[in-house]
């Protein structure tokens, strides 16, 4: 587990497959402005276009390449609760420090199968479980008690909660014990789920700003809440603008903007349209970024 920023690192592409150079380049780059944590393989990383070869090689290639300087955590969840325990099998063998698990979707569950698929997968692993709850993506909400059913699974330590609901954080907050840890999974409601006692983000927008999404979380946790509060409303519009078409199509694009050239997105994600790109363009020169191309 851990406190502070974790980013939902994009996979870059090239015509070939994962572009691992480029990818390595991102982990060491991530390393020296601050991020805390890496997220392989979760919605961000286009994890549903991928190859189960592409998926083992991501994540073994970034444990080795980060090589315990700060936890890797594999994205492994799936609506097949076999497949999602193999693939968190192998990220375990490998060095995983972690493990994302996404609810499952399109089948979803109810809240009695949520608990039996999380516990058959924590059965078989022995290392930290972070629920992800993303309804707008998977159709499927985790309430808050159905969590703390599961939090009492010794594996099963945190919660990546991107409902986008702040009372649900709150019940959560409320009911979970204080080694249970609670991420944000929307860039734009870090502060608030840090005053409810969360632990940090995953992060789409530490993609481009790992610093400043990386020092929002520690200035909150050092206790400089007016400095967090700011570096949040500051970064606000241009969490918009990332969040204005499907994740991570503009993400990707702010990268490849920048110079960064993590290729395109995987259909059926396709590249921005133009008059979104403009927005985007707009909101990362209000930042102080600097456009490539």
């Amino acid at each position: 587990m851990f406190k502070g920023s974790g980013v939902a690192i994009v996979t870059p592409f090239n015509d070939q497959g994962v572009d691992f150079e480029k990818l390595g380049e991102l982990l060491e780059w991530h390393i020296s402005e601050g991020t805390d944590a890496i997220i392989i393989c979760g919605t961000t990383g286009e994890s549903a276009t991928m190859s189960d070869e592409e998926k083992k090689e991501a994540i073994r290639f970034t444990v080795e390449k980060v090589n315990n300087r700060i936890p890797v955590i594999a994205g492994t969840g799936s609506n097949n609760t076999k497949h999602s325990i193999e693939l968190s099998q192998y990220a375990e063998e490998i060095g995983a420090d972690g493990l994302l698990i996404v609810t499952p979707y399109y089948n979803k569950t109810t809240q009695k199968g949520l608990i039996e698929h999380y516990t058959a997968i924590a059965d078989k692993v022995n290392i930290p479980i972070i629920v992800y709850n993303v309804p707008s993506r998977t159709g499927l909400n985790v309430l808050p008690n159905t969590l703390f059913e599961m939090s009492k699974h010794p594996n099963i330590r945190g919660v990546k909660e991107a409902s986008g609901n702040i009372a649900q954080v709150a019940e959560i907050a409320r009911l979970a014990d204080d080694d249970f840890y609670i991420y944000s999974g929307n860039d734009d409601m870090v502060v608030p789920l840090l005053s409810l006692g969360g632990h940090g983000v995953i992060s789409v927008a530490a993609n481009i700003l790992p610093k400043d999404t990386h020092n929002m979380v520690q200035f909150f946790l050092d206790g400089d809440i007016e400095a967090s509060k700011e570096l949040q409303l500051k970064m606000k519009p241009l969490i918009d603008a990332l969040f204005i078409e499907v994740n991570p199509i503009p993400v990707k694009e702010a990268m490849n903007l920048l110079g960064m050239n993590v290729g395109p997105c995987r259909l059926p994600l396709t590249s921005m349209s133009d008059e979104n790109r403009e927005k985007l363009i707009d909101e990362m020169k209000k930042y102080g970024m600097e456009i490539r191309r």
